[in-house]
């Protein structure tokens, strides 16, 4: 789920940068990247106390600029440990101060900081933020249990968008959370943005009510409750009010809070993590998911436009060819090898070469026309050729038309529509080579149509001898015809068609429903093996063109990521797994 969780940031990222800030989507999408940075984090805090069960208790002071975080440290401290300023934002690391705890017994921090370098507080760079530091203490404080007390940067300040990954692995590793705001600062909606995204922590909570003046503090605690009421659904947690003193040192913490803390601590229950876990994941997992299952949407969508494109240009083929009375020939083909089979034994070899003499005048005149036109000229490939480009461009106007209609996913459908004006060559190229071979292979289906009509009439002797006397005499009248005529020469244009009429008729008298049979099967032969070119070299390429973009303007999160993150989601037995 870590992984997962990590990518899913790292997409919205990517998308992110390329949308403009007047883009509807593009402050939702930063909120996102900011859950997503929160459960990045939570998800790491699972695999350290999974790493680490003898973590010593996190407590983290969060709040807004200038709401006196480091003083509440120093004395929650009793001592003077934190760095306090009156400038805003002066805190920009995330710093961890040990009270009665050894460093020693921090080790897994590092790794669940990760890319951030623990480094003394000494060493810590205003002008690097990927760092963290921790450092042990010899203070005492009735206050404190043992634990590790955090320092955290503000969250509402400028410049709190560059530290603020810091600060949220600062907030999700804490056990306890001390939310410490001013008078004027409690109701900021920066303020309740952070303490709605870690309400599914289920992190006990001890408000600190800073710098009130004195004689306000129950308008001021009531308001702040009408707010948390607002915005969090867990019971109001207790305040602890501090007035507001010109001298820091005046200030103390109020004695009747003084044990707030440690009765906080007993709260803490490590074995409830999962439960926080899997409550706080679902809880925005649809609408983090939302624009990637938008794209899965989207590629559906083109998955049934390309296969509805298929379809019609399958029934267009079989409405141009196959079932055009005056474009079929495929079948002819076969009754043509059929007239071969049909030759007299012994006296086909001399009608053969009689009619390769005779014949030659036009045979040498129809390779000059075969020269003089293109391949594709012939009748079916033209047709299908014609097909192909069509569903192409069909295809191409019906993304460009998406793309303006589609507001949620106009980016996914404007570069599906760029890829195939780039790629339709390409695909087109493949497209007419698949072919080329489909007419090359079929060949062999037509030898065995003629074949089969040529074995269901050796079961009748009688008709086959009828039938190869009438093949000769058909031959010999025409070679008569073409003596009379004074030779051979274009005529024998004309003579060809009429001699292949005229065998069809015999042939389809003599075999019947049976060459019926034969030609429907060949048809349906024919059909099926074009489906499979339109399959292979369109359907797939034209389906696999989604993935082939390569943009920063798509999430391009596939549906089985997707699948295998929810269904370990659903886990109940064990929790979530990290995977």
């Amino acid at each position: 789920m870590l992984d997962f969780i990590q990518l899913l940031k790292q997409r919205y990222q990517t998308v992110l940068a390329r949308l403009d800030n007047k883009n509807p989507h593009y402050f939702e999408y930063q909120h996102t990247i900011e859950q997503l940075l929160y459960a990045e984090a939570f998800l790491r805090k699972g695999k350290l106390l999974a790493e680490s069960p003898g973590l010593p208790l996190q407590i983290a002071v969060i709040g807004p600029t200038q709401a006196g975080k480091s003083s509440v440290v120093n004395w929650l401290l009793n001592a003077d440990l934190a760095g306090v300023s009156p400038l805003a934002g002066y805190t920009v690391h995330a710093q961890g101060y040990c009270h009665g705890v050894s460093y020693s017994a921090l080790a897994g921090l590092q790794h669940y900081f990760g890319r951030f370098e623990a480094l003394p507080v000494t060493a810590l760079n205003r002008q690097r933020y990927d760092c963290y530091a921790v450092s042990e203490s010899a203070a005492v404080s009735a206050l404190l249990p043992v634990c590790v007390v955090w320092d955290t940067p503000d969250f509402d300040s400028i410049d709190a968008i560059d530290y603020r990954e810091g600060l949220i692995r600062a907030i999700a590793l804490a056990d306890l959370v001390v939310l410490v705001v001013s008078k004027e600062k409690y109701a900021d909606q920066a303020v309740w943005e952070v303490m709605t995204s870690i309400a599914g922590f289920g992190q006990p909570t001890l408000v600190c009510l800073n710098k009130l003046a004195e004689g306000s503090e129950a308008v001021v605690l009531e308001s702040f409750r009408e707010k948390w009421r607002q915005y969090r659904s867990d019971p109001v947690p207790a305040v602890v009010p501090m007035l507001f003193h010109k001298t820091a040192g005046d200030t103390v913490w109020p004695p009747e809070h003084a044990v707030a803390l440690k009765q906080l601590a007993k709260q803490v229950q490590p074995k409830d993590y999962p439960h926080h876990r899997q409550r706080f994941l679902k809880q925005h997992w649809r609408s983090w998911l939302a624009p990637v299952q938008a794209e899965h949407a989207a590629q559906q969508r083109w998955s049934a436009l390309v296969d509805q494109a298929i379809q019609q240009a399958a029934a267009a083929y079989r409405r141009d060819f196959l079932d055009h009375p005056h474009h079929y020939h495929t079948f002819q083909a076969a009754l043509l090898n059929l007239l071969q089979l049909l030759e007299i034994p012994g006296v086909a070899r001399l009608i053969s070469k009689v009619r390769r003499v005779m014949t030659w005048p036009a045979r040498k005149l129809w390779a000059l026309g075969r020269e003089s036109v293109p391949q594709s000229a012939d009748q079916e490939l033209a047709i299908l050729q014609q097909i192909g480009r069509h569903l192409t461009i069909q295809l191409a106007d019906r993304l460009y038309e998406l793309s303006e209609t589609e507001a949620d996913n106009g980016i996914w459908w404007r570069d599906n529509a760029i890829a195939l004006r780039q790629q339709k060559d390409p695909v087109l190229s493949g497209y007419v080579q698949a072919l080329s071979e489909y007419h090359h292979d079929f060949r062999l289906e037509i030898d065995a149509a003629a074949q089969r009509l040529y074995l269901k009439l050796q079961e009748q002797p009688l008709l086959l001898n009828g039938l190869r006397a009438t093949r000769l005499s058909t031959d010999a009248g025409a070679m008569l015809l073409a003596i009379q005529a004074g030779g051979v020469g274009v005529h024998d244009l004309l003579l060809t068609p009429l001699i292949l009429s005229v065998t069809s008729l015999l042939a389809e008298s003599a075999v019947g429903s049976y060459m019926y049979g034969v030609e429907a099967e060949l048809k349906q032969r024919q059909l099926q093996a074009v489906r499979c070119v339109l399959e292979e070299s369109l359907c797939k390429p034209l389906l696999n063109l989604p993935s082939t973009v390569q943009t920063s303007g798509r999430f391009n999160i596939s549906e089985y990521d997707c699948l295998r993150a929810e269904q370990t989601l659903s886990e109940k037995k064990h929790g979530l797994r990290i995977l």
